[in-house]
C-alpha cells in the first residue's frame, strides 16, 4: 500500500467532523502525519476522541489543537505547537481548509405568498381524498422524512427567521471564516518556511457558488471569495512549489449541511438527480483529496474541481 514519506504533514482546519475528519483518517491510513485544528466543546469530545484515537492507531503523528483557527492567537498557538512536532525535516505537504462557520440568514423577509403554491396543492389533494389538509401534510412530511425523496416538492418547505436578516457584520464574519482565512493560513505557514517544496493548498466549495439557495447568501459569498483567493495563491505561490485548488463537493450529509433549514429537501433533490442515485459522502471527497496529495497531481493548479458523481450534469 502506498505511504507518504514520513516527513509529510497535513494541516486540516476543521478536522473533527465531515470532510476534514474523513480526510484526516484517509491520509493517516497512508502514512501522512496529521495536524487537526478544531473548535469543539468538552461534551462533543466524547464523540471526537475515538476518531482521533483511530488516527493515532495508524502509527502516524497526530497533533490536535482545540482552538479558534480564525484568530491570530489561535493560529500562533497551532503553529508554535506544529513546528517542534514536525521536527527539522517535517514539512506541510497539504493544507486543507474545511472550516464551516458562518451565518445562514435571509436577505429579505419571506413574503406571505411563500409556500402558497405548496399549500394550494396540498389543499386540492386533501379535498380530492376527502381528508383534512393538516392530516395529509403530516402524513406527507412523515413519508418524506422516512426517505422517500420523490416527495421533496410536496413535503413542507423550510421556514427561516424573517426578523433576523443578514447585515454587514454577518457577511464580514462569514467571508473571513469560510473564505479569506485561507490566505491568512497560507501566509502564516509560508512565513515560517513550513511548506514542502511541492505543497498542496485545498479548500471546499459547493454549488451554492452558482445557485441561489434561500438563506445561503453569506456562505455563497464566502465560497466565491475562497475560489478567487485560491486562484491568486495558485499564481503567486507557484514559484515556491505551492499548488492551490478548490474542491466542489456534491451535496453531502455533514453536520454543517444539517444546520441549513430545508437541508432534507436539498439532499432529496441531489439524490434524485445524481446519476448514481445517492449523495456524495465525506469519504468520496477524502479519497479525492488523497489523490490531490500524490506527486502525479502536481500539474493541477488554480482549479475548481467537482467531486459529485455527476450531480451537476443531470437534470
Amino acid at each position: 500500500m502506498f505511504r507518504f514519506p514520513e516527513e509529510n504533514w497535513a494541516v486540516i482546519l476543521g478536522g473533527s467532523s465531515g470532510f476534514g475528519l474523513a480526510s484526516a483518517k484517509k491520509l493517516a491510513a497512508h502514512g501522512m502525519n496529521i495536524c487537526v485544528v478544531h473548535r469543539d466543546r468538552r461534551g462533543a469530545m466524547k464523540r471526537i476522541s475515538p476518531e482521533f484515537d483511530a488516527i493515532k492507531s495508524t502509527g502516524v503523528q497526530l497533533l490536535c489543537c482545540n482552538t479558534n483557527a480564525l484568530t491570530e492567537q489561535g493560529m500562533t498557538e497551532v503553529l508554535d505547537g506544529l513546528q517542534p512536532a514536525m521536527g527539522a525535516q517535517g514539512r506541510v505537504r497539504m493544507l486543507l481548509h474545511s472550516i464551516a462557520y458562518g451565518n445562514l440568514k435571509l436577505l429579505a423577509a419571506q413574503h406571505p405568498k411563500h409556500g402558497h403554491r405548496h399549500q394550494q396543492m396540498l389543499t386540492a389533494l386533501a379535498n380530492q381524498l376527502d381528508i383534512p389538509s393538516a392530516d395529509l401534510r403530516a402524513g406527507v412530511d412523515a413519508v418524506f422524512d422516512a426517505g422517500h425523496v420523490a416527495l421533496a416538492g410536496v413535503a413542507t418547505p423550510p421556514e427561516y427567521n424573517s426578523t433576523d436578516l443578514l447585515h454587514d457584520e454577518d457577511f464580514s464574519l462569514t467571508i473571513h471564516s469560510m473564505g479569506s482565512s485561507l490566505a491568512t493560513w497560507v501566509q502564516a505557514i509560508f512565513d515560517r518556511d513550513l511548506f514542502a517544496d511541492d505543497a498542496r493548498v485545498l479548500g471546499l466549495t459547493s454549488e451554492g457558488n452558482e445557485i441561489a439557495w434561500r438563506g445561503y447568501a453569506a456562505v455563497a459569498a464566502a465560497k466565491v471569495a475562497m475560489e478567487a483567493i485560491a486562484r491568486s495563491i495558485a499564481v503567486e505561490y507557484a514559484a515556491y512549489g505551492i499548488r492551490a485548488n478548490i474542491i466542489q463537493a456534491g451535496v453531502t450529509d455533514t453536520p454543517a449541511l444539517r444546520l441549513i433549514p430545508g437541508n432534507q429537501h436539498m439532499k432529496a433533490a441531489a439524490q434524485s438527480r445524481n446519476p448514481f442515485h445517492r449523495l456524495t459522502t465525506p469519504q468520496d471527497v477524502a479519497n479525492f483529496i488523497f489523490l490531490m496529495c500524490l506527486d502525479e497531481s502536481a500539474w493541477a493548479n488554480g482549479n475548481v474541481i467537482r467531486v459529485d458523481g455527476g450531480e451537476h450534469i443531470s437534470g
